[in-house]
């Protein structure tokens, strides 16, 4: 059912904890499946994140999709890490469930939302970045069934 990289990331998740002080911290959730990923960018002068970190509630899924999130941005500018998409996620993890897809669009949210943050606390405008939804609302959600609850605090 799932990648030998979605289960090392799982089982082995990369960047787990926060930042104090962070540059840029993003919130994002799915209220249907009560999954909830906060990203952490520390961000330098020059706009490179030089750290990221994540605490994720929910499946084994979302640890992972946030864990290979934090990997993908590590060292990028923020326009490179903007173009980080779920797709992008997904591909470096070698694929998800179509049940687990949602996963990796609140990766995607939570490195936009963390990066508007920044943009926020900042006063810039991040060219491309919209403002980030803090509710993933997705057709196909995982049952109460499916839940490998996994909390990081």
């Amino acid at each position: 059912m799932y990648s030998e990289k979605v289960m090392d990331h799982f089982e082995h998740p990369r960047n787990v904890g926060e930042i104090e002080g962070a540059s840029g911290v993003g919130t994002v959730g799915n209220a249907k499946c009560g999954d909830i990923m906060r990203i952490y960018l520390d961000i330098d002068e020059n706009q490179v994140i030089q750290d990221c970190k994540f605490k994720t509630f929910g499946c084994g899924a979302a640890v992972a999709t946030s864990s290979m999130a934090t990997e993908l941005v590590k060292g990028k500018s923020i326009q490179e890490a903007l173009e980080v998409t779920n797709v992008a996620v997904m591909e470096a993890l070698d694929g998800l469930p179509p049940v687990k897809i949602h996963c990796s669009l609140l990766a995607e949210e939570a490195i936009h939302a963390a990066l508007w943050n920044y943009a926020e606390k900042n006063h810039i405008e991040i060219k491309g970045l919209k403002k980030p939804k803090t509710d993933i609302h997705e057709d196909d959600h995982k049952s109460d069934d499916d839940r490998d609850v996994v909390a990081y605090d």
